[in-house]
């Protein structure tokens, strides 16, 4: 039984784990205190987004080896999802965080000491990918166990705020401080801000018990549930476009449109801060609709407009203005929307299976974000741009129409 239908047992499990932290469960104190914790986990992560332009001059590669830097992250990222949901599951969400805020930030210095060498450039960029596979399982069950009543797709777009934000200040980091310095000095602050919130967040949170044990991930009941298949499934493809966005927005406005990197970097982190407005609002729409099937309508809706957006893109030439506009919408509507995804997904299941839920649509979602960078650029070098924003434009319709199976069955 899901979350929504409410089951018995769901309900028991529920209570028992609200009986056991009672000072998380319902607190937005403890909201903001993941919603933290998650700024500081993307602040590490995208770093290696920001740095595409520094790292292609650097290693003197062409576009698809940038797109083999940047799929190496996810590779990383997605090898060690199940075995992070798994430890969340199995031991709650704080040990699981504290862990791996630290690993992210020694993961950000291999980084930045990895010059010449591209092949250690790709090792540490796993290993950093690796460290951010505890973010989805870990937050998104504090969140759920967090929220006050009724307030879930709120909490949840709150939570998601912080991967916007993480990921828009570390595009500001990145190309601001390469403007007075060397690019590595940006990776060193940010890893000594992991460290400090990481102490920080292993003081004030107090996290959500698990079995006490460490467990395979109960998959079959969750194939069997049709409504998170389709989930799944949308994420694919959902992963493919926003990675490829991620991964090419600076290395776009650098070459077509003809400005810096910095300039580059601002066009990426705004982006976040309409992608962190559009999940605030997205989650607060959703919550008055009422439940998943608030969450998968507001979801739709958002995904079909990116269609259209990532279509404009295939003609935009090189105006600044109307690339920042359409950049700045899609921001709103593809990255505003991961926030009721997952409480769509999060809504679906039993609460004792978010952990593992979580890690197979995150992979989902980073397997659409592995394959399609690499094909991006390759579009690119060998065509153009446009044909690398059809691409993305047609991954993101193949999302739409599965969110929109996904609303049916609910």
């Amino acid at each position: 039984m899901t979350r929504d239908g409410g089951s018995a047992a769901a309900s028991g499990a529920t209570a028992t784990g609200a009986t056991a932290d009672h000072t998380t469960s319902g607190s937005w104190r403890a909201v903001g205190s993941v919603a933290g914790w998650q700024t500081a986990a993307s602040l590490c992560y995208y770093t290696i987004f920001a740095a595409t332009g520094f790292i292609r001059d650097e290693f003197v590669i062409s576009e698809s080896l940038v797109g083999v830097f940047v799929t190496a992250g996810l590779l990383g990222y997605t090898l060690v999802l199940f075995p992070s949901g798994a430890a969340v599951d199995g031991y709650g969400e704080k040990p699981v965080m504290v862990v791996g805020l630290l690993a992210l930030a020694i993961a950000l210095v291999g980084v930045s000491l990895s010059p010449p060498s591209y092949a250690l450039l790709l090792v540490t960029a796993a290993l950093l990918g690796g460290a951010y596979s505890t973010a989805m399982p870990a937050s998104n069950r504090g969140i759920v166990a967090a929220a006050p009543t009724g307030r879930t797709n709120l909490a949840m777009g709150l939570k998601q705020v912080g991967v916007t934000v993480g990921s828009g200040a570390s595009s500001l980091i990145i190309t601001g401080i390469a403007v007075v310095a060397a690019w590595q000095v940006g990776f060193w602050l940010i890893a000594a801000v992991a460290v400090g919130y990481a102490l920080v967040f292993a003081t004030r949170y107090d996290g959500n018990a698990g079995t006490g044990r460490l467990e395979r991930p109960r998959l079959g009941g969750l194939r069997d549930n049709r409504a998170y298949v389709a989930l799944v499934a949308a994420a694919l493809f959902i992963g493919a476009s926003i990675f490829s966005m991620l991964g090419y927005t600076v290395l776009y406005v650098q070459d077509v449109v003809g400005r810096g990197p910095a300039i580059a970097g601002g066009v990426l982190a705004a982006t976040q801060v309409t992608g962190s407005i559009g999940r605030i609002g997205a989650g607060s729409l959703a919550d008055r609709l009422g439940g998943a099937r608030g969450a998968a309508t507001v979801a739709l809706v958002q995904l079909a407009g990116s269609v259209g957006l990532f279509a404009l893109l295939v003609g935009t030439g090189r105006s600044l203005v109307m690339t920042v506009g359409i950049f700045v919408a899609l921001g709103l509507t593809i990255h505003g929307s991961t926030g009721v995804f997952y409480s769509c997904l999060s809504a679906v299941v039993d609460d004792g299976d978010i952990g593992a839920a979580t890690a197979g649509g995150q992979t989902a979602l980073n397997v659409g974000g592995l394959l399609a960078p690499p094909l991006f650029g390759g579009a690119v070098e060998f065509v153009g741009y446009g044909a690398g924003w059809g691409f993305v434009a047609g991954s993101t319709a193949l999302a739409t129409a599965l969110l929109f199976v996904v609303r049916r069955r609910l």
